[in-house]
């Protein structure tokens, strides 16, 4: 039997070009080899307020960008985490199992309940137990993830091992796969931050529906480092940032990449950076507008029904296990 993997991503905010290299092409490039599920994680966005409207049309809408991206629904299992109830019984057992210090610890609640801890909810707290519930309810053997979660990733291997040796085996520990290359793509305007879909400056970060001429004026204004020559440089992360976008976009190596562009400066570099990017995105966002909403929902039904026949089994031995059955 092929192992399984298991990821997901929140309907909030706009997907970039930082989601797709370091996430969601692992996807497709892994779907055909492991048996896969990938999870529009709805349930993970309310753990702040959320428009209602607002987050059903970005549920389907992130459900077109996964099929865009290449996921096939033929191969891999699409769905939507609040259509298998299931996320959320296995999350409160495990809450039961997890201990508040570890939870305390955990770096992603401290940033952004920064300022505000009082008045966080109590699901962003416990956020990384359903991130947890998400990956064993599935008896997950590998996760995709970013480096920002591999913390995410040790706590549910630390509840899995916990409620195992307490309860009898029940969950498979889960390993993660960090992509070398592209795991960590980083903002245009600070490259000491990752891309992300929140920052408040638009100019640091491409997004996956932005139009060619918005993409060619950010790449032309993003952050430069000391230095002329275009080369790969981890003392130089603002041109090392950017040669890895182009690197991963064309699948050439560092070494072809760097004899591109020899003896040239940024003023050729981003220009033709700016073109790599529009070629990459023009036929992924026509794909994106080629799925009505009819066939989106078929794919998201399909996945949900054959998630929540596999999810069924592990919560039955759970409940089991723990005497609830």
């Amino acid at each position: 039997m092929k192992k399984r993997i298991f990821s997901g991503a929140q309907p909030t905010g706009d997907l970039h070009i930082g989601n797709y290299l370091g996430a969601t092409k692992n996807w497709v490039e892994l779907q055909h080899e492991y048996d896969s599920l990938f999870c529009i994680v709805d349930m993970h966005a309310i753990t702040v307020p959320q428009d209602p409207e607002v987050l059903r049309k970005k549920s389907l809408e992130l459900a077109r960008m996964y099929l865009a991206a290449g996921v096939d629904p033929d191969v891999a299992t699409i769905f939507i985490q609040s259509d298998v109830p299931a996320h959320a019984e296995l999350s409160w057992v495990l809450n039961c199992v997890a201990r508040m210090g570890e939870l305390e610890r955990m770096t992603q609640f401290k940033d952004k309940s920064e300022g505000k801890a009082e008045r966080a909810s109590v699901g962003l707290f416990t956020y990384p137990v359903l991130m947890a519930a998400d990956i064993l309810l599935y008896q997950s053997d590998l996760v995709p993830v970013g480096q920002d979660q591999k913390q995410h990733l040790e706590l549910t291997r630390d509840l899995a091992e916990r409620f195992n040796r307490d309860y009898g085996e029940t969950f498979i520990l889960p390993e993660p796969f960090i992509r070398k290359d592209g795991a960590k793509i980083l903002s245009l305007k600070d490259p000491s931050k990752k891309m992300s879909k929140s920052d408040p400056n638009l100019n640091a970060t491409i997004f996956l529906q932005d139009d060619a001429d918005t993409i060619m004026r950010k790449v032309k204004k993003a952050v430069t480092d000391s230095g002329t020559t275009i080369e790969f440089d981890e003392s130089r992360p603002a041109i090392n940032n950017l040669l890895t976008i182009y690197k991963l976009l064309t699948g050439k190596t560092s070494e072809e990449c760097v004899s591109d562009f020899e003896g040239q400066g940024y003023g050729q570099f981003k220009p033709a950076l700016g073109e790599v990017i529009v070629e990459f995105l023009k036929p992924f966002q026509e794909r994106v507008a080629a799925f009505d909403e009819a066939e989106l929902r078929n794919v998201l039904d399909a996945g949900a029904e054959k998630a929540r026949n596999l999810a069924s089994s592990t919560i039955e031995t759970t409940y089991r296990n723990l005497g609830l059955k």
